[in-house]
């Protein structure tokens, strides 16, 4: 009982606490603009760095706007310790952010949110931290609401934090960088054209790189388990296993449609249900491949499990024979 009393007191106290400094930032928002950051971090010395990390860790979980922060801490810090500050003020304020979601604001961030939490939970629940670096490498959702939205899905604190901190690294590095590039511009010191273009490759280099790991991920973003989880929910889909009809009999999903590789092109009305998505399975995924390939250019809505039959056996899941 004392426990359970304990628990509740501790939520409104941190309920009424948030509360408080949200009230004080929007009374106050001007206070946590740029500028003032800048002006508060030059103005603490060697403490600097120490105000500079809790005013971003602050910003976040009040939802101000972090690239302009991050900017700031390039010109401030430069580019080396600027980025360690941007990531650690940036990985403490989406703790926070988790924390406050997962503890006290789980109704508010749910309507926030919208149907665009279902698809975090599901990628979390499929994915785990993998989910969380993607979603830090490539910025598909809005970094604030993100931290937020993340802490009413099952991942662990740990696993959490440790995968914002490593993924955001080239963001932040790339965004600090820039900082430090126009400061540099701007007090015409030696050597600004050759910064600025550095810049301008590293903002290249890490766009870049978002789009490759978006590609990959699209690559082999329908494996065995998301399956298992449509087929329980009941979800419009539909299983094609692509193998010859002797493997077929041999084991299958249950309630897969048999349709060997050779004839996808003729049988696509078989495929084309109205309202569903075909899912091609095959032994492994090299079938299924080829079968996404086809269905693509006749314009059927279709993707490729990865792993095939020979992960879903493996997992335990059920086979049908015949």
């Amino acid at each position: 009982m004392s426990q359970s009393w304990a628990k509740t007191a501790s939520r409104v106290f941190l309920t009424i606490l948030l509360m408080a400094v949200a009230a004080l930032a929007i009374r106050y928002r001007d206070v946590l603009s740029m500028q003032a950051i800048e002006r508060w971090t030059l103005e603490a010395g060697a403490w600097g760095p120490i105000v500079f990390m809790l005013a971003y860790a602050v910003s976040t979980v009040l939802f101000v706007p972090a690239i302009p922060i991050t900017l700031a801490g390039g010109a401030l810090f430069g580019p080396l310790w600027g980025t360690v500050y941007n990531l650690v003020g940036a990985t403490i304020g989406a703790m926070l952010a988790f924390a406050v979601s997962k503890y006290l604001a789980s109704g508010w961030v749910r309507r926030m949110m919208g149907g665009r939490l279902k698809k975090l939970y599901d990628g979390v629940e499929a994915e785990g931290w993998e989910f969380v670096a993607f979603t830090r490498l490539v910025p598909v959702f809005p970094f604030n609401a993100l931290n937020y939205a993340l802490g009413l899905t099952p991942i662990k604190f740990t696993h959490y934090t440790v995968a914002t901190f490593i993924f955001m690294l080239p963001g932040a590095f790339a965004y600090t960088y820039v900082g430090y590039a126009g400061k540099e511009a701007f007090t015409d010191s030696e050597g600004t054209l050759q910064k600025i273009l550095i810049a301008i490759g590293i903002m290249a280099l890490a766009a870049f790189l978002s789009r490759i790991v978006h590609k990959l991920r699209e690559n082999a973003s329908f494996d065995v388990k998301k399956l298992k989880r449509m087929l329980d929910r009941g979800e419009p889909v539909i299983v094609v296993d692509v193998r010859d009809a002797g493997d077929f009999a041999q084991g299958h999903v249950p309630g897969a449609l048999n349709i060997p590789l050779a004839q996808i092109e003729g049988r696509l009305h078989d495929i084309a249900v109205a309202g569903k998505k075909a899912v091609f399975i095959c032994k492994t995924d090299r079938k299924s491949a080829k079968a996404v390939e086809a269905a693509s250019e006749m314009g059927v809505d279709s993707e490729a499990v990865m792993g095939g039959m020979e992960s879903w056996t493996k997992l335990g899941f059920p086979v049908e024979k015949w």
